[in-house]
C-alpha cells in the first residue's frame, strides 16, 4: 500500500467563517466603512476574562450611521462583582443574553470587511480572537485603527504614551453620555474618531 504523504488536507470551516472570509475577496467599489466597537468584559486579561457585551456602530462618509449598529449581551459564564459595578451588567439582568458563539457570529456579519476602530482596539480584537479560537476558526482579518494612537499622533506625543477615553473626550470636547456601556462607548469613540480623523486628514 502506497501512502500519499503529500496529499493536501483542507480544513472544512463552518459556513459563518467561510462567509466572513468571502467579504475580503470581493473587489466591487463601495464607500469605505468603519466599524467603531467596544467590548464590556469581566476584566483586563484577555486570556482568562470574557466578553459580556459588544456595541458597534458604522461610520461612512464622515457620518455616524446609528441605524447601522449592533448591540449584543452574552450569557455570563464568569461573574465578577467588581467589574459589574463599573459596566452594570448583572448575571441575571433584564437584557436578553445570547451564547458567545452567536454573539461573535453576529459581530462578524455586522463588521464584514470594515476597518475596525476602537480605543485600545488591540485588546478588544484579542478578546474576539480568543472567542474565535474557541470556535476553532482563524483570527480577525480586518484592518484596524486605535483612537488612542491617533490622539498621540495629533498631539505629537511619544508612541508609548497612552490616554484614556475620558481624557480624549475632555481634550476633544466630546460628551460622555452613556459611558461604560458597550454601545455608549462605541458611539462616544465614534465621535472621538471623527474629530481625530479630520485632524489627521484621513479619508
Amino acid at each position: 500500500m502506497t501512502l500519499n504523504w503529500f496529499k493536501k488536507i483542507t480544513k472544512e470551516y463552518p459556513k459563518f467563517w467561510e462567509k466572513y472570509l468571502s467579504y475580503f475577496e470581493e473587489e466591487s467599489p463601495r464607500p469605505k466603512r468603519y466599524v467603531i466597537f467596544d467590548c464590556e468584559t469581566t476584566g483586563l486579561d484577555y486570556r482568562n476574562d470574557v466578553i459580556l457585551s459588544i456595541g458597534a456602530v458604522a461610520v461612512i462618509d464622515n457620518a455616524i450611521h446609528v441605524n447601522d449598529s449592533l448591540e449584543v449581551y452574552l450569557q455570563q459564564t464568569i461573574y465578577k462583582p467588581k467589574t459589574a459595578a463599573i459596566h452594570g451588567i448583572l448575571k441575571d439582568g433584564k437584557e436578553e443574553k445570547i451564547v458567545e458563539a452567536e454573539a461573535i457570529i453576529r459581530f462578524l456579519e455586522f463588521s464584514k470587511d470594515a476597518i475596525l476602530v476602537g480605543h485600545h482596539v488591540s485588546f478588544d480584537m484579542e478578546l474576539i480572537n480568543q472567542a474565535l479560537k474557541r470556535l476553532d476558526v482563524g483570527k480577525l482579518k480586518n484592518d484596524n485603527m486605535d483612537t488612542d494612537a491617533m490622539f498621540q499622533k495629533v498631539k505629537g506625543y511619544q508612541e508609548d504614551q497612552h490616554s484614556s477615553l475620558d481624557e480624549l473626550c475632555k481634550a476633544l470636547n466630546v460628551s460622555k453620555s452613556d459611558r461604560h456601556t458597550a454601545s455608549g462607548d462605541a458611539y462616544i469613540t465614534a465621535l472621538v474618531f471623527l474629530k481625530l480623523k479630520s485632524r489627521l486628514k484621513i479619508a
